[in-house]
């Protein structure tokens, strides 16, 4: 009787046995954490290790974040504290680019900065030159300039000099194009574009930002960003990458962008497209009967991803368009075209910067003084070599104590003058530090 109680109970543990694992065996066992205290030492020490990590790379971010913060914060103050402090003449010279022998007069080509040139920027302590062929001799000699010049400026308003060049490569080249400096030559822009290659772009912004930053630039007229889409057109017709506006603005944000790893602030110019006109705005009057919309659909879209990627210098070219306007004053001096369209609708906050203004579509039909005063009105930040400096830089200065321009307008851009000025003063700064 005991056995046969035994065998029964071992029969029904046996068909538990099975019922429990023999049905259970195609279940995933469920996933538990090891406890704590069954676990290696090595492991544990492994998962301490990786939170601790985690916690030092979380407190680095935030303090990277703070720094960052701090940092802004600090640059702004120091830019309200320049303009509180500035005259008003010191004002509107900054917001002038000119040819150095518009401030050092006598002189058919500047090649050197000593004395004298320290003597002028005391004067008038200008926002910044740019520098033909006829000033650029050797390396050494151009270095030697523009570090000096940056000293110069930096003793008497606390801030860098931009320091220009128009180096687009192809035709427009001050330094590749002179054979007097070891640098790569730089096809026209036009050949570069029909390669519809954009990592060769890349290039040629990286090798161009390298050699200019090398001898002391850290502005460059370039890309162009202009579509070609008239077919009468001459001025810009082996500058421009092309003719369809997509090639165009990946090719000029190609070039950009290397200019600009390279410690180059690259200029988008001739906004809003210098392709569309037949006329040459160096000899006069250059207009395109476009609509927005028309512009919209092709001659913007460079301009549009130039300002996505964060370009700092927008050039306002010469050009009139009375189908946006209603008016045949130019791009360049209109507040509608500038202050209006490039900035509240298309959101550009950079630099506006004039085309040249001894230009024959600006000298034809206004004074310097005038040219200089309208284009401040319009919302441009910087003059570009005005054809006559001194008239119209007292000319500025005449219109602010008038109240015809008002003094909040040109704080206004030295604000954004001054923001690049910082970043530029701080990567100097960082340079001198280095080994």
């Amino acid at each position: 009787m005991i056995m046969k109680e035994k065998k029964g109970v071992l029969l029904l543990l046996m068909a538990a046995f099975v019922l429990c694992f023999g049905c259970g065996v195609r279940q995933e066992p469920e996933l538990t954490e090891t406890p704590l205290e069954l676990q290696s030492p090595s492991l544990i020490e492994s998962k301490e290790k990786k939170s601790d990590r985690t916690i030092v790379l979380e407190h680095t971010l935030e303090d990277k974040k703070e720094e960052t913060k701090d940092t802004e914060v600090r640059i702004q103050e120091e830019i309200e504290s320049l303009i509180e402090n500035m005259t008003l003449e010191e004002k509107a010279a900054q917001l002038f680019i000119i040819l150095p022998e518009a401030l050092i007069q006598g002189v058919d080509g500047v090649t050197v900065a000593a004395d004298r040139t320290k003597k002028e920027i005391n004067n008038i302590p200008v926002g910044g030159f740019i520098f033909l062929s006829r000033n650029l001799q050797s390396r050494e000699q151009v270095k030697s300039m523009m570090d000096n010049i940056q000293l110069y400026s930096m003793e008497r308003v606390g801030v860098p000099a931009f320091l220009c060049i128009d180096e687009e490569g192809g035709a427009v080249t001050r330094i590749s194009g002179t054979g007097k400096f070891d640098v790569p030559s730089i096809e026209d822009m036009w050949v570069l574009g029909q390669t519809g290659n954009f990592d060769r772009a890349y290039e040629v912004g990286l090798d161009m930002g390298q050699y200019l930053s090398d001898l002391g630039f850290n502005v460059d007229f370039a890309p162009v960003a202009d579509v070609l889409t008239n077919e009468e057109n001459g001025v810009v017709k082996h500058r421009s990458f092309g003719r369809e506006p997509e090639l165009v603005s990946n090719m000029a944000a190609a070039l950009f962008t290397g200019l600009e790893e390279k410690g180059i602030y690259g200029t988008y110019k001739h906004f809003p497209g210098h392709g569309m006109t037949a006329d040459d705005t160096h000899e006069g009057y250059a207009y395109s009967e476009k609509t927005w919309d028309q512009l919209e659909k092709c001659e913007l879209i460079p301009f549009q991803k130039g300002i996505e990627e964060g370009v700092s210098f927008i050039m306002a070219g010469h050009i009139s368009l009375p189908g946006v306007t209603g008016d045949h004053r130019p791009a360049s001096l209109s507040e509608y075209m500038l202050n209006h369209l490039l900035r509240e609708k298309m959101g550009y906050n950079g630099i506006i910067i004039t085309d040249a203004m001894n230009m024959g579509a600006i000298v034809k039909e206004y004074s310097s003084k005038e040219a200089a005063v309208l284009s401040l009105q319009a919302g441009a930040d910087v003059i570009l070599m005005p054809d006559n400096f001194q008239e119209a830089y007292e000319g500025v200065i005449k219109a602010v104590e008038e109240g015809i321009l008002s003094l909040e307008r040109v704080n206004e851009s030295l604000r954004r003058i001054f923001y690049v000025k910082q970043q530029i003063k701080i990567r100097m700064e960082s340079s001198t530090e280095s080994p």
